[in-house]
């Protein structure tokens, strides 16, 4: 039996997928990534071997991707994560035309052809407005957890306008509404849908095609998936750990060459 792994160092945190000859993932790991990239790679590493109950020399090709990748030493190749995002989605669900990837650093837009290839894209990496790191700043304000974020929003009666995407100003201007009394639930739906059109005008530059897959930590996120399925009027993709996709289609990716 051969087996394959996939590294994905992204700015808050580091998955590593490992897979066998047949693409079934055997083991996966999700560390910190913190400020050292390269330990946080090869904990990761360590901890997904652990589990799939095998030695690194038994890895045939490790392939890394992710904002991180130049700092994976061990890796035998690096990859964009565009590709790798598009390639693990396509296998988890074959009808997936566009990707929505909501990473801690960056977020994108995939179109997604046959076979998972990559035929267009949209990315935002300029600034920390509608990526994970937003949320987590304002999970922060509130003294939440992501989870809790996405829970709460889904019971707001009504939507608090956010009249900045700077993460700075829109931080602001939640302590301001919160000292409002305003309620939190609708504070925290004004959040996420101010991600969520700020993605959603990217992706009118790629188009929507065919079935929509969530990809990234920001997936877990169920008031923001809410929000996108109303957007496209139909339910979306999400895998049960939409963190590890990235690093699925590096190993994946890994066993194709």
């Amino acid at each position: 039996m051969e087996y394959f792994a996939g590294v994905d160092t992204g700015s808050l945190s580091t998955e590593v997928v490992i897979v066998d000859q047949d693409l079934n993932i055997l083991a996966y790991s999700i560390q910190q990534t913190g400020s050292d990239p390269i330990a946080a790679s090869n904990a990761a590493m360590d901890d997904a071997l652990f589990k799939a109950g095998i030695s690194r020399e038994q890895i045939k090709k490790i392939i890394a991707t992710g904002y991180g990748r130049i700092s994976v030493p061990f890796a035998d190749k690096k990859i964009t994560e565009i590709s790798c995002h598009a390639m693990g989605a396509y296998h988890l669900f074959p009808d997936t035309g566009t990707v929505i990837d909501i990473g801690g650093q960056d977020s994108k837009v995939i179109q997604v052809g046959p076979e998972g290839k990559v035929l267009d894209f949209a990315m935002n990496d300029k600034c920390a407005a509608g990526t994970g790191r937003f949320l987590e700043v304002m999970a922060s304000t509130f003294g939440l957890s992501l989870d809790q974020m996405g829970d709460l929003s889904l019971q707001a009666k009504e939507q608090i306008p956010i009249s900045s995407m700077c993460t700075v100003f829109a931080e602001s201007e939640v302590v301001s509404l919160i000292a409002q009394n305003k309620p939190k639930e609708n504070i925290i739906l004004g959040l996420h849908a101010a991600i969520v059109n700020r993605v959603w005008n990217m992706a009118q530059t790629v188009g929507i095609h065919g079935q929509v897959t969530m990809t990234g930590g920001v997936a877990k996120n169920r008031g923001v998936v809410a929000l996108f399925e109303k957007k496209v009027s139909r339910p979306i993709h999400v895998y049960e750990e939409p963190q590890i996709i990235g690093a699925l289609g590096a190993a994946l990716l890994a066993a194709r060459q």
